[in-house]
């Protein structure tokens, strides 16, 4: 058990040393996107499917409530909290829709959007980002495994060089604390 446990740590680690060069860069740019986003008064949407609805939920109450500051609240949404809207979107549209309905209603030009997928393949997460690209909002993706066709969709994609879902989901969460970081020290204390 303990050597299974032990192999877990080692994973994460050499996923974690062989990600950092490769998206440092992308994360202070997401940040400062972020951060000028807030300033003028617009918000950050997140939204993903299974362990992504859940990192994106984690990353919009950081911002929401505190990651490490006393600060005021910042302006964070994550569109998969609401089950009922979820729920009534896919029953008469269709999950592929979950998202670009709920972007159609809540999202505006001053906004930057965070679709977050493993494979970078996810159709309602690539449909919600198009969406987002035709209200002139922002887009940042979070992917993996190459980045699938959010490549192609997303003003920045940021993405975790492996194809091992929670080693990424892992690095997904590591990068929305490092953009929260950076969004804490510009608004601690305003």
């Amino acid at each position: 058990m303990k050597s299974i446990v032990k192999n877990e740590f080692n994973q994460h680690i050499k996923v974690a040393i062989d990600t950092i060069d490769l998206i440092e860069n992308s994360i202070e740019k997401a940040a400062e996107i972020c951060i000028e986003t807030l300033k003028k008064g617009g918000k950050i949407i997140l939204f993903g499917n299974g362990g992504s609805a859940a990192d994106a939920q984690h990353i919009a109450a950081e911002l929401v409530g505190r990651y490490k500051n006393e600060r005021k609240g910042l302006a964070a949404i994550a569109l998969t909290t609401d089950s009922s809207v979820i729920t009534s979107i896919a029953n008469d549209f269709g999950f592929h829709r979950t998202f670009d309905r709920q972007i159609e209603s809540l999202a505006s030009k001053d906004d930057t959007l965070i679709g977050i997928s493993t494979s970078g393949n996810s159709e309602n997460v690539i449909n919600g980002i198009k969406l987002a690209k035709k209200l002139e909002c922002k887009t940042i993706g979070l992917s993996g495994s190459g980045g699938g066709k959010l490549n192609s969709f997303c003003d920045l994609n940021i993405v975790v060089p492996s194809n091992d879902t929670p080693r990424i989901q892992e690095m997904h969460i590591l990068i929305g604390h490092s953009i929260c970081y950076e969004i804490d020290q510009k608004f601690t204390n305003i």
